[in-house]
């Protein structure tokens, strides 16, 4: 068998695991389900199980790898001229126009089970502090380099990008603007899930999604419109 057929068996072999136990799931209720049970229904060994997923809650959550990187790399590849903000405003507003999972768009009885376990809900809550950290990261290398082209560009020999604090590795700021845009993703991603709960239609969830992503967005735009421009 050939490495890209190897590969796309993995593949399958993981997608099928992940359906069965999602299916199951939302029978049963996440916490009733054990992971022998899961193997069982999918035909695989318990341990092929654990070797694809080693936290059962990323049985439910799999997509939980680009859901954390999300907001990095929208801010990672954003065009010149625009800031950390205006990028994952247009993403957001993007994403809820195609009633993107990724923002919670999920169905109600996946909405319901998600919000019916209190394991799930503590994983979720790991999941926006991973997304917080990895955009945290993406900021301050992207303004500490920034400062340095600056410094750089400027031709003055006693320009020191370390004597500014906006290019000071320890600067909390990229940290505390990180966790300002993740808290809004944060609670527009509760609101969808609190509709998507309710039985609101997709689009009825979106018309509201995007009043709110106006609102909340719009609350830091004063402090942060000008942040992290490229």
């Amino acid at each position: 068998m050939t490495a890209g057929l190897r590969e796309l068996k993995k593949q399958q072999t993981r997608q099928a695991i992940s359906d069965t136990a999602t299916r199951l799931f939302l029978e049963r209720g996440f916490e009733a389900v054990t992971i022998a049970e899961i193997a069982a229904a999918a035909q695989v060994a318990k341990m092929t199980v654990t070797n694809y997923f080693p936290r059962k809650e990323d049985l439910a959550l799999d997509y939980h790898e680009p859901f954390t990187a999300a907001l990095a790399h929208t801010v990672a590849d954003r065009p010149e001229g625009e800031s950390a903000l205006a990028a994952l405003r247009r993403e957001y507003l993007a994403a809820v126009g195609r009633h993107d999972p990724a923002v919670g768009f999920t169905g109600p009885e996946f909405a319901r089970m998600i919000a019916d376990s209190p394991a799930l809900t503590a994983r979720l809550r790991e999941l926006h502090d991973q997304r917080e950290d990895a955009l945290a990261d993406v900021l301050a290398a992207d303004v500490l380099g920034a400062d340095v082209l600056a410094a750089d560009s400027a031709a003055d020999p006693a320009a020191d990008p370390a004597a500014d604090p906006a290019a000071d590795p320890g600067d909390l700021t990229p940290r505390a603007v990180a966790a300002l845009l993740t808290a809004v993703h944060r609670t527009l991603f509760q609101q969808v899930l609190d509709l998507t709960r309710t039985g609101r239609t997709n689009e009825e969830i979106a018309t509201a999604a995007t009043r709110s992503a106006h609102q909340v967005f719009g609350l830091l735009e004063a402090s942060l419109g000008d942040y992290a421009v490229r």
